[in-house]
């Protein structure tokens, strides 16, 4: 097995950083990207301009457009955008073995079922092991280099170190845990909230708003993945509080971006500029997921009300301030 590559599904910019870190933890790489032109360019450059300018792809990727080069592959991540995971499980599940894992690296809920990724993979790829990958990184940072330390989360313990121990490397630390549930999300609900952290940055209510609303969304994320089954520890680690506080501080975070655009009175469109904000996508189903439990989710809420059209952000922050005072806990 260990002789076998390590496959990446998906060429964006997480994509390739994690293509780099796994080549420097001593693995062949295999790089699929669905453009046989995007392929041969990669591979004639060793340069993804259009998502890492500046970053060298390592020696040791291959980048491809066919699927079938992922076979061989001892496991695969799928590291294409949350919405996608259903269309491109399918497609690997025609070429993959069924014992090859899948390590899913997007952070999202699927819109209009409101599964979460995880479930979505083990409904295509029944009996097929699944884990999840999440933490607070940056392509960028991971892509050069610097230290990094992420959460790899399986139900099979075995393999959840195993898969760890392959893809640490001299700047990439993998932590590794049973809480599948928890660590996913973890990395689906911070992107709502560093949303809203963007917006109070960009409408310039200071940073003790900021502060507030980081402690506060905290706590909702903390009772939605109590309630469906995440564990509390989990989402004090890595792939919870780490990947929060790094989601909501700086607008190197696309979701942190497009909120700060929104806060300086941008439309939700304009905000966007035509990129994927995962956040946005996702806001909608966690909030439908959380009242079906009745979970407390007001600043979840708060967005998924001004990204609809529904409040304006005026509107949202008087609806924040004005919530009966209670007990914090």
């Amino acid at each position: 097995m260990a002789s076998q590559p390590i496959g990446i599904a998906g060429a964006g910019a997480w994509g390739t950083a994690l293509a780099n870190a796994a080549a420097a933890a001593d693995n062949d790489v295999v790089l699929w990207m669905r453009s046989p032109e995007q392929a041969q360019e990669l591979a004639a450059t060793r340069s993804n301009e259009r998502c890492l300018p500046g970053v060298t792809l390592h020696d040791r990727i291959r980048p491809t457009a066919d699927l079938n080069e992922l076979a061989a592959c001892r496991a695969v991540l799928l590291v294409t955008p949350a919405q996608t995971t259903r269309e491109v499980t399918a497609a690997l599940a025609r070429v993959l073995p069924s014992a090859t894992p899948l390590l899913l690296c997007a952070k999202g809920i699927e819109r209009g079922s409101g599964a979460f990724l995880c479930d979505v993979v083990e409904e295509v790829r029944p009996g097929a092991p699944v884990a999840v990958l999440s933490g607070p990184s940056f392509a960028h940072d991971v892509a050069r280099g610097l230290p990094t330390a992420v959460t790899l989360a399986c139900r099979d313990a075995a393999l959840a170190e195993a898969l760890a121990n392959a893809l640490s490397g001299p700047a990439l630390r993998v932590y590794h845990r049973g809480d599948v549930r928890g660590v996913e999300i973890g990395g689906a609900a911070k992107n709502v909230l560093a949303i809203a952290c963007g917006a109070v940055a960009g409408k310039g209510l200071g940073e003790s708003a900021k502060a507030a609303l980081i402690a506060r969304g905290f706590a909702e994320l903390l009772r939605f993945a109590r309630a469906y089954g995440g564990e509390p520890e989990t989402l004090m680690g890595l792939s919870g509080l780490g990947d929060l506080v790094l989601t909501c501080s700086t607008a190197q975070s696309r979701n942190f971006a497009f909120g700060q655009r929104l806060g300086q009175g941008m439309s939700v469109a304009e905000a966007s500029g035509g990129k994927l904000v995962e956040g946005a996508t996702t806001a909608s189903a966690l909030v439908a997921l959380a009242r079906a439990k009745n979970i407390d989710m007001p600043i979840a809420e708060a967005v998924e009300q001004v990204l609809s059209g529904a409040w304006t952000l005026e509107q949202a922050v008087d609806a924040l301030m004005n919530r009966p005072i209670k007990s914090e806990h």
